[in-house]
């Protein structure tokens, strides 16, 4: 890989040699140091091999008395591309531009990449990093670590760690988030356990407290499950911290109207098209030909990277964003679509409905049209832990 830079920054050219005696002129090659490689026979007194461009000259020289004839086939390398771009200014000043571009980018932060986050939005983290004055455009050699993930941190509680790392014009944020404690059971408290929802009782787990319902009993929302109130031969009445779990079939009856009648959302003429191009916070315009704002349009952007071959993005980004008119038509829609569309609304209403540990395990639906709707309900049967604590006050 370094000889094949090397030949490619000091030029190379392909040769066609024809000579009576072509061992002579390899030996001669060889005597006064004229490099070569890629040595190709076509026949016995024909080849063709490749030599460095300053080395022409001196080839030729030394091969003079040697009856053969040297035929240049190829001539590449960055002197040929230099030689050929000479006058064209336009192209030398577009060069040195992507040249200081390209060094910019390796000192300035234009893009963010932040990983390690599931409940923290990104947008939040990026935002408490913009109040660190570490946004889009900013210098990003010298971070003052330390001073960024005390500032961070405080504004953001949910974090416990977070790291920025220029590479190039990206900033990788990478952050770890806080492991809350599970809450503490607060034991002088004197809680009852009560039903959340009506249902029938499959298992009861009393942890503290006395159980005042068994398996297979019915139960209505509110009624007491376990309390924290113990009578003992003992020692009397005890007041304990009543809890456990309880679990119960329950069942939910849901409906909804669906609408037959549907606006579809036709494309109209119209159509244009603007793009211009980010650098940091600034906007060049490339194709402007004004945009429609009525309320019956919508607008369609696309983000492209600027990137050299190899994958080197440069600090720019292009933007194409295009306006398009539509217009709203009525359509009918079958009353299988229509119903389709009820059954996964209603399913989505019950799982918003169950406790968090709830299992669905039966459903049946049924439809009904009433003029231009559709009338879906759901009739299920679920497994839940109804038990939830209440505080019991203190005289």
């Amino acid at each position: 890989m370094y000889r094949k830079t090397v030949n490619y920054l000091r030029g190379s050219a392909r040769l066609r040699v024809e000579s009576s005696y072509p061992e002579r002129v390899i030996n001669l090659c060889a005597a006064h140091g004229v490099p070569f490689w890629g040595l190709q026979w076509e026949s016995e007194t024909v080849f063709t091999v490749r030599t460095t461009r300053h080395s022409l000259p001196l080839l030729r020289q030394i091969t003079e008395e040697a009856e053969c004839t040297i035929t240049t086939q190829e001539e590449r390398g960055a002197p040929i591309l230099l030689h050929r771009g000479k006058r064209r200014y336009a192209l030398m000043a577009g060069a040195l531009l992507l040249l200081l571009l390209s060094l910019c980018g390796n000192i300035f932060i234009w893009d963010f990449r932040v990983s390690g986050n599931e409940t923290v939005p990104e947008e939040a983290i990026l935002r408490a990093l913009e109040n660190c004055s570490i946004t889009v455009g900013s210098v990003g050699l010298e971070l003052d670590q330390k001073a960024i993930r005390n500032q961070v941190l405080l504004e953001l509680p949910d974090l416990s760690w977070l790291v920025v790392n220029v590479k190039g014009c990206t900033a990788h944020v990478q952050v770890l988030e806080r492991q809350r404690p599970p809450r503490t059971v607060q034991e002088d408290e004197i809680t009852n356990v009560v039903a959340l929802r009506s249902g029938l009782v499959t298992e009861i787990r009393p942890l503290d407290g006395k159980a005042q319902v068994t398996r297979g009993s019915t139960v209505t929302e509110g009624q007491l499950l376990i309390s924290g109130v113990v009578d003992t031969e003992r020692q009397g009445v005890r007041m304990v911290h009543g809890m456990g779990q309880v679990w119960a079939r329950t069942w939910y009856d849901l409906s909804v109207l669906v609408p037959l009648q549907t606006a579809k959302l036709v494309q109209q003429e119209g159509e244009t098209t603007r793009i211009w191009l980010d650098i940091g916070k600034k906007q060049i315009n490339l194709l402007a030909k004004g945009s429609m704002l009525p309320a019956d349009c919508g607008k369609i952007l696309h983000y492209g990277a600027v990137c050299l071959p190899g994958g080197f993005r440069l600090p720019m980004t292009v933007v194409t964003e295009k306006t398009v008119r539509y217009q709203a038509q009525e359509t009918e829609r079958t009353e299988a679509e229509a119903r389709t569309e009820g059954e996964a609304a209603l399913l989505a209403l019950l799982e918003t409905q169950m406790t968090e540990d709830g299992t669905v395990v039966d459903t049946r639906f049924a439809s009904a049209r009433k003029g231009g709707w559709l009338l879906v309900t759901l009739k299920a049967e679920c497994l839940e832990q109804i038990g939830q604590q209440v505080v019991l006050p203190r005289e």
